[in-house]
């Protein structure tokens, strides 16, 4: 079955004054129609960075050098910039890290809502401006006029993430990408954001490209889940083979990294070390140097590329964790 999304070899690096940043480095991954696929990784692994590069907003300091972004049959990396603007809001929607800087700061809510509506669908501004408050008071906002005539800095973190979540799904998109939609949010908000989401699958078979560094929200949501580090998928497999038999050392790391509650006398073990400089990466495996598996044909051959080691379960990795047998 082909993907719904399908990210293949992509490698982006952005021009600085210190140097060339390697965002992403020969990244792949696939999505299927109705899925929720998660990016999970440390802060500036690349997620972001991704996230951008599908939806052609990528910087003009960056520069993609390989790869190919399959939506259906369209290769985005090289759209038209009309085809990706009728795409972005009706087919594609992404929900960005950061509400309140993502919306304009010196425009009412009211007409940043009704503009997506408008640019991408032949009605009146009467009938833009009902569906921009019923799209509102479906988010939680439970007076939407008023919130319509409000500047963003007049409203509060999760009033300016519900808004975010609106704009993306007010047109019902096909693809979703949330930017760690719960980051900063108190657990209420997180979990009505996470349900809205899932509603959006369960009623519209839409896909979901969900980044987070949240692992609760990855057992939550996911279905399948890519770990990314140093611009790097480490490891690509379903959730729960993930989670029970995870095999790269990275992500073997950060599980055990977390407290669980059917464990509670379990130690936390923090992953020591930082990641590598993105300017000046190895050649070798970027996770090498905080690595416990690591040994001499890691440190001789060039970083290892995605191979399957169990049914749809890939690692990056030369000596994986061996997986315990605890179904």
């Amino acid at each position: 079955m082909t993907a719904f999304l399908s990210i293949e070899d992509l490698t982006v690096s952005f021009g600085t004054s210190a140097g060339r940043v390697k965002g992403l480095n020969n990244v792949s991954l696939s999505l299927e129609e109705g899925e929720v696929y998660c990016v999970v990784g440390e802060s500036g692994s690349g997620k972001s960075t991704l996230a951008l590069s599908v939806m052609g907003l990528l910087p003009q300091n960056a520069e993609v050098a390989d790869g190919r972004i399959m939506y259906k049959d369209i290769d985005l990396l090289r759209a038209g910039p009309e085809q990706m603007r009728d795409l972005r809001g009706r087919e594609i929607a992404l929900v960005f890290q950061d509400a309140q800087s993502a919306l304009n700061p010196i425009e009412c809510i009211g007409p940043q809502l009704e503009e997506v509506i408008l640019e991408h669908s032949d009605i009146s501004l009467r009938n833009a401006n009902k569906m921009a408050q019923d799209m509102l008071f479906a988010m939680g906002l439970p007076d939407p006029k008023r919130v319509m005539g409000q500047y963003p800095f007049a409203l509060s973190g999760g009033m300016c993430q519900r808004i975010m979540m609106a704009m993306a799904l007010v047109l019902r998109p096909k693809l979703l990408i949330a930017d760690e939609p719960t980051s900063g949010l108190d657990v209420t908000l997180q979990a009505e954001i996470l349900q809205r989401i899932r509603e959006l699958v369960k009623e519209q078979n839409a896909s979901v490209l969900l980044i987070t560094h949240d692992m609760g929200v990855v057992a939550a949501m996911a279905k399948k889940v890519g770990v990314i580090y140093a611009g790097n998928v480490v490891e690509d497999a379903a959730v729960v083979p993930l989670f029970r038999r995870s095999q790269h050392p990275y992500t073997y790391s950060l599980l055990q990294a977390l407290p669980r509650m059917d464990d509670p006398e379990k130690r936390i073990e923090p992953l020591p070390g930082s990641p590598p400089d993105m300017i000046n990466l190895p050649m070798e495996c970027p996770f090498l140097p905080r690595c416990f598996k690591a040994q001499s044909e890691c440190r001789s051959n060039v970083k290892p590329r995605l191979v399957e080691t169990e049914n749809n379960h890939f690692v990056a990795c030369y000596n994986p964790v061996i997986p315990e047998v605890n179904d």
